[in-house]
């Protein structure tokens, strides 16, 4: 069998600790500048920019504890650490969305005052923080819980582009539902960007086959290999992003051409269907096993079996 691990490199994590400390230390300005000037789209930002402190903060722990070797009671190491954050910010983030949605309903009905000179000014800044942490990410690794972070950095940085614009109305027309009607707008495409991730999230704690990897594919060219007669039990899964893992069980002809076929199978994978984590079990039988999925090599079979 054959193993490879990767884990999150210590420039990623510095990048999101860099990104943790930028974002936080506009939170609280912001946060103040929205309750004096009484802007929701101010609030809302500064709401989004807290839970990207929160996210930066819980990636980067994330990050760490990925890299931690493996262990008698984690044999696999920490590396679902950063899948386990990835789904905790998701869901923060819906959390969060509601309130925005809670409180821009609120503000229809009952409109507040709104200076848009200070908004303005305040969400231009919160806006090129963003960028700038946004920025800062996407130089780093592309990982599941590096993209829940960059999500969060996003849904703020739109928020600040509809904080700005709703100050802009409101100082040029004096028209207040602007700010509720940006704010709710916003919420509706961070929403749809939330819920792709959380599926994605979710799939990958389903053990499910990877979006990028087709089962039948690789179960057909494992067993075009030579000597190999069919490929049963076949399993794919991400361990962590990067990492795709594989174990199957295949029938061969003779056992004495194991280590050859092992190494074949290896080299295809890895250059073929970009897996290199992969636990191989060779059997040599006489008679049809018990199998769940099967791909064979004969001529003319064609297809997975029935489960």
């Amino acid at each position: 069998m054959h193993h490879v691990h990767v884990h999150a490199s210590e420039g990623g994590n510095g990048k999101l600790i860099l990104a943790l400390l930028l974002t936080l230390s506009f939170t609280g300005v912001e946060a103040l500048a929205g309750w004096w000037s009484g802007s929701l789209a101010l609030l809302s930002d500064a709401a989004h920019m807290f839970t990207d402190s929160s996210a930066l903060g819980l990636a980067a722990a994330a990050a760490w504890l990925a890299r931690r070797p493996p262990s008698i009671r984690h044999s696999y190491g920490l590396v679902r650490a950063e899948v386990l954050a990835a789904l905790f910010n998701s869901l923060m983030m819906l959390v969060v969305l509601g309130y925005i949605v809670h409180e821009a309903i609120d503000r229809f009905n009952s409109p507040h005052a709104i200076a848009g000179g200070t908004v303005i000014g305040v969400a231009v800044i919160g806006l090129g923080i963003n960028l700038l942490v946004a920025w800062i990410l996407s130089r780093g690794e592309h990982t599941l819980n590096s993209r829940a972070a960059m999500l969060h950095v996003l849904g703020d940085a739109l928020g600040s582009v509809a904080a700005i614009s709703a100050g802009i109305v409101i100082v040029t027309t004096g028209w207040t539902p602007i700010d509720p009607l940006l704010s709710l707008l916003v919420a509706v495409l961070i929403l749809v960007s939330a819920l792709r991730l959380l599926r994605e999230v979710v799939h990958v704690l389903m053990e499910g086959v990877p979006l990028q990897i087709q089962l039948e594919s690789v179960g057909h060219d494992l067993a075009a290999l030579p000597g190999v007669q069919r490929v049963h039990d076949l399993h794919v899964w991400t361990l962590s992003s990067g990492t795709v893992a594989l174990s199957a069980h295949l029938d061969i002809r003779d056992l004495a051409n194991w280590l050859h076929i092992l190494a074949a199978a290896r080299d295809m994978l890895a250059k073929q269907h970009g897996i290199a984590h992969v636990t191989l079990q060779p059997e040599v039988l006489n008679i049809a096993p018990l199998v769940r999925g099967e791909w064979a090599s004969r001529a003319g079979v064609d297809g997975k079996a029935a489960h």
